[in-house]
């Protein structure tokens, strides 16, 4: 008997037949299949963007295939993965993210003080726009979730939402595409509410239409005395493509810098998740440990929940051997994930706000052509990738490549501005 797994793979087999290679591991790829009653097949997409391009431009090839393979077409139910509200997603976090685990030293003194204040303070609005900045796995969202749960456990009653400005941008391209009613509903989400906070904001620069609506949340909020609080990986006066307006506003409240964790203090953190996990670790285990891994909180913390996993599954006495090659397990499984060309293009296309699938087309609009040479751009200064493979994910050739990315450089030497925006695409790859 055939499971819905196994009819979504027919599904899938007989669209990649019929689709260019980019279009198929872009849109239909990863979509998961969810469930199959008879008549409505339930699948799950990354987002509100993927699951509006299957619509448009693929469901004629996923109903000819349900017809081939299974008789009928069903009727496609599309779930976004980002559907699920910001506020459930935290719930999750309760007893994860507070100021009680959070181990402070004098990295993050000054931050840990100012964000406790802002969550024991709330409703007074004493610090108001907080910014948290500072490199990867330093603790940033930790404390900006503290914030988050502190408030929302003392005050049962107001409205808290916690997004990624990834997602902030998403649910705003897909708002200007989708019309005016959209818009207000996505507006209406994002200035009713009494405490906003907005991971990664360096996401935003670049991408003019969501930064007006970023600025125009921020002021309907600040001036109703809601409490702001905003987290990026550089200092605000870093983000060249964050227009020169949200720069001020944000710079006008409180921004705290947290550094790597000093010796002491990831000492500290390894104590503390030792404890947590019953897991008894010699000091020089533990002091060896923090002297290998130096930048990245949650590098220390995997560690920990691994030999904690060793030692209960395998009833093993850690030695420093053992926590010599979790320590290199674990550098390898933090490593980033290659950025691929489809988030590239994908990142692209959010910054100048259109489609995936534009930038890949034969379209020759001269928007659409400047950003597909963005495009082929970036991918040559962040994949090193030749230029003939750069032209087999547009259907062009070696030489079209080259000159999209001889325009490209001319353009950056003429204009100070997009070379801006350029570099920020590309650091923004790059935190993800």
């Amino acid at each position: 008997m055939q499971t819905y797994k196994d009819i979504w793979s027919m599904i899938s087999k007989h669209c990649q037949d019929k689709v260019f290679h980019i279009a198929f591991s872009t849109w239909i790829e990863n979509i998961e299949p969810i469930s199959f009653d008879g008549a409505e097949f339930t699948v799950s997409v990354p987002s509100e963007i993927h699951k509006n391009v299957i619509l448009k431009n693929y469901i004629q090839y996923i109903n000819e295939a349900f017809e081939e393979n299974i008789g009928f077409a069903p009727t496609l139910n599309i779930i976004c993965e980002d559907e699920i509200k910001p506020q459930e997603k935290t719930d999750d976090n309760s007893t994860n993210y507070n100021f009680s685990n959070y181990v402070m030293g004098e990295s993050n003194h000054f931050a840990y003080v100012a964000s406790k204040t802002v969550a024991e303070k709330f409703p007074s609005i004493e610090y108001n726009p907080l910014v948290l900045y500072g490199n990867s796995g330093v603790g940033k969202t930790h404390l900006a979730l503290a914030i988050y749960n502190y408030i929302k456990t003392n005050h049962p009653d107001k409205k808290l939402l916690y997004i990624r400005a990834e997602e902030f941008t998403n649910e705003v391209i897909n708002g200007i595409h989708e019309g005016r009613t959209r818009m207000a509903e996505i507006r209406d989400k994002f200035r009713t509410v009494d405490v906003l906070l907005v991971d990664d904001i360096h996401f935003i620069a670049g991408k003019e239409s969501v930064q007006e609506e970023f600025f125009n949340t921020f002021n309907v909020l600040y001036q109703d005395n809601k409490q702001i609080i905003v987290t990026c990986d550089r200092p605000i006066r870093d983000i060249k493509t964050l227009e020169e307006r949200i720069q001020s506003r944000l710079s006008s409240g409180l921004t705290c810098d947290i550094q790597a964790p000093d010796f002491e203090t990831r000492v500290g953190i390894i104590r503390r998740k030792t404890n947590q996990l019953n897991l008894k670790l010699d000091d020089d285990l533990v002091y060896y440990i923090a002297e290998q891994i130096k930048k990245n909180i949650r590098q220390l913390e995997g560690v920990i929940k691994k030999l904690h996993a060793i030692v209960k599954f395998d009833s093993t006495s850690i030695n420093k051997a053992i926590v010599t090659n979790v320590i290199r397990d674990i550098r390898n499984d933090f490593q980033p994930e290659p950025i691929t060309v489809d988030k590239i293009i994908a990142e692209v296309a959010r910054t100048y706000s259109t489609n995936p699938e534009d930038i890949t087309s034969k379209k020759q609009t001269s928007p659409i052509s400047k950003y597909r040479q963005i495009a082929m751009y970036v991918i040559r200064e962040v994949t090193q990738m030749q230029l003939d493979v750069i032209g087999s994910y547009f259907g062009r050739d070696h030489s079209t490549v080259h000159y999209a990315i001889n325009k490209v450089e001319a353009l950056i030497k003429q204009n100070p501005h997009e070379k801006e925006t350029i570099e920020d695409i590309i650091k923004n790859l790059q935190s993800e």
